[in-house]
Parts: C-alpha cells; sequence; structure tokens
C-alpha cells in the first residue's frame, strides 16, 4: 500500500509542477534606486541601504562582486528577469555595474 501512496504523491507532484509550468529564482529589489548609483561615489553601505542584502556575492576580476536579481521562468510565456551586478573597489566604491531587464 505504501509504494501505491508514494506512487501517486509523486504523480501528483509531477501534474502539478505540469500545470504550474514556472520557476522564480532570486528575490525582489527596488530597482528605481539604480539611478542613484555613482562610479567612484557611491559605498557598500550605500548599496546596501538602496538595495538590501544582495542575492550573490562573489569576486570578478579580483573585485568583490554583489548580486540583486529575480529571474522568472515560465512553460507557458515570457521570461521576466531582472538583475543588476555591482562591482567594488578596494577602497569599497563602486567601481562599475549592470543593470538589465526583460519589463
Amino acid at each position: 500500500m505504501r509504494s501505491v501512496t508514494s506512487f501517486a504523491a509523486m504523480v501528483l507532484l509531477a501534474m502539478s509542477l505540469t500545470i504550474a509550468g514556472c520557476a522564480t529564482v532570486g528575490r525582489d529589489f527596488a530597482t528605481h534606486n539604480v539611478d542613484q548609483i555613482e562610479i567612484g561615489e557611491t559605498t557598500r553601505a550605500e548599496i546596501q541601504e538602496m538595495f538590501g542584502e544582495p542575492w550573490r556575492t562573489g569576486i570578478e576580476d579580483g573585485k568583490r562582486t554583489w548580486t540583486y536579481g529575480k529571474y522568472r521562468w515560465s512553460a507557458f510565456g515570457e521570461a521576466e528577469t531582472t538583475d543588476l551586478v555591482v562591482r567594488f573597489n578596494q577602497d569599497g566604491t563602486v567601481s562599475s555595474y549592470v543593470y538589465n531587464t526583460t519589463e
């Protein structure tokens, strides 16, 4: 009986995923603040104040990098993506940033 219940649960899960047909990764952030970023002036603390905790952090070409992003894919429609990648100088100011959105 247990294998029938497990099989039924797997079928129900597969049907739910097929019907939903979408996935979301990341989290929302305040995109209206992007135009306030100034290269060489805006600090890590100010970026964190404007956008919150980054979704991902890392190092790119020796520079600390913070990524803010929300990515939503759907089997039945177009993808909706928004991301902001901020790179910092050694002194903690913004060295560069890239903002992209499909909206």
